[in-house]
């Protein structure tokens, strides 16, 4: 799978997040390893993730229980 152009975020856990438009799915590239997508998020969600003081804790609260994810990496 290929994913669009990945942003580096400063994070204690993520090393970076991308967005890919017309399908509306975000992926974030962890710095454990790990690359996941979260399905159906609109792009105003990704640039609130984008700004956010904390990318992990906005991630997390935002993200995980909403919106669909799996591991692609």
């Amino acid at each position: 799978m290929s994913y669009p152009e990945m942003i580096p975020v400063v994070s204690s856990n993520i090393e970076s997040i991308g967005y890919e438009e017309q399908s509306q799915q975000v992926f974030v590239k962890f710095l454990k390893g790990g690359v996941y997508v979260y399905k159906g998020v609109p792009e105003s969600e990704y640039q609130n993730l984008l700004v956010a003081p904390s990318v992990g804790s906005y991630l997390h609260r935002n993200f995980k229980n909403v919106y669909p994810y799996e591991r692609i990496e």
